[in-house]
């Protein structure tokens, strides 16, 4: 049975670095910005544009599911957003079916419902995540503690509205995920431990 773990995760949590070495240990593929990337090359659009859609709620769409489209008019931007949704989705199946893998957001959890991933959502408390951000943040930028408090928050809120339109369901609600994991004490080796014990 293949071995699937997606990784939901809050801003600044550390969820991808949690899935680098959940990867890492278990020795299988990992997917996170790859396939932006993927999908770019399939639909020919430029990498940031489809970064952007993936990446901002669709607020001007009504909800589609995979495979099926149902817009108002013939608005091109529209059935280009549907469109990538779709494309994501189609790549995470195909992944999925190529090999074991982790698989950080992009909805995996939803789109592969049917091969019951081990679904992991990574969270931590905001003065944790800010920290985390100014760690990793460029030399060049210096925003304020109130300015990166609501980058943090703008983040997770879209993220959120993209999930609940494709999907139907709330983003951080812990009954979509199998299991969840607080990372305000930095505990990111003790996470992936135990999310190995849990694969094994």
């Amino acid at each position: 049975m293949r071995r699937i773990i997606t990784i939901g995760r809050e801003f600044g949590s550390g969820g991808r670095e949690v899935g680098k070495r959940l990867s890492d240990k278990l020795g299988i593929a990992y997917y996170d910005s790859e396939i932006i990337t993927e999908i770019a090359n399939r639909t020919e659009l430029a990498e940031g544009y489809v970064q952007h859609v993936m990446e901002n709620s669709p607020s001007n769409l009504i909800p589609i599911t995979i495979g099926r489209t149902f817009y108002m008019g013939a608005d091109p931007v529209m059935e280009m957003n549907n469109n990538i949704y779709r494309e994501q989705s189609l790549l995470i199946q195909e992944l999925a079916e190529k090999s074991d893998c982790v698989i950080v957001g992009r909805s995996a959890d939803y789109i592969l419902r049917d091969k019951n991933p081990l679904r992991v959502f990574v969270y931590a408390g905001l003065e944790s995540r800010m920290e985390r951000c100014r760690k990793r943040a460029p030399e060049q930028e210096h925003l304020s503690e109130k300015e990166l408090r609501r980058q943090i928050l703008d983040v997770d809120r879209r993220r959120g509205k993209y999930y609940q339109f494709f999907t139907g369901q709330t983003w951080s609600e812990p009954i979509n995920y199998d299991v969840c994991f607080n990372t305000s004490k930095g505990n990111i080796k003790e996470v992936v431990e135990a999310i190995v014990k849990l694969v094994k």
